[in-house]
């Protein structure tokens, strides 16, 4: 993805949906002459992530535990594997929201969850 796909995709605003078409890499095996893996990515966009290398991180699902704190599933695409990004709709979550995500998402394993034990305590 190169010029003015590039561009798109850092003009794209995080909590919109869009769909990613990118070719991931073979593992071995394949009944085909070439070694691309045509896919197809659906979800919110919240960011073109990475020190070294950028990916479009999607959010495919989100649980939402309380306000503000999620557990996100997400897919990080590398940039240079994208062939084209497909705005489905521009604002699918509110930019409050998708900061919301995006925050849950850099959180990654470092939050915990305070649960209740048996005692109620």
């Amino acid at each position: 993805m190169k010029g003015a796909a590039l561009q798109r995709v850092k003009a794209l605003c995080p909590g919109c949906l869009i769909r990613v078409e990118w070719c991931d890499a073979s593992i071995g095996k394949s009944r085909r002459s070439s070694i691309d893996v045509p896919v197809l990515s659906y979800g919110l966009f919240l960011g073109l992530l990475g020190e070294m290398n950028k990916h479009i991180v999607l959010c495919q699902n989100c649980f939402r535990y309380t306000d503000g704190l999620y557990d996100v599933d997400y897919t990080a695409i590398p940039l240079e594997w994208s062939v084209k990004v497909t705005v489905m709709k521009d604002t699918e979550v509110s930019a409050e929201v998708a900061q919301h995500l995006l925050d849950s998402f850099l959180a990654g394993r470092n939050r915990r969850l305070k649960r209740r034990t048996h005692n109620g305590s």
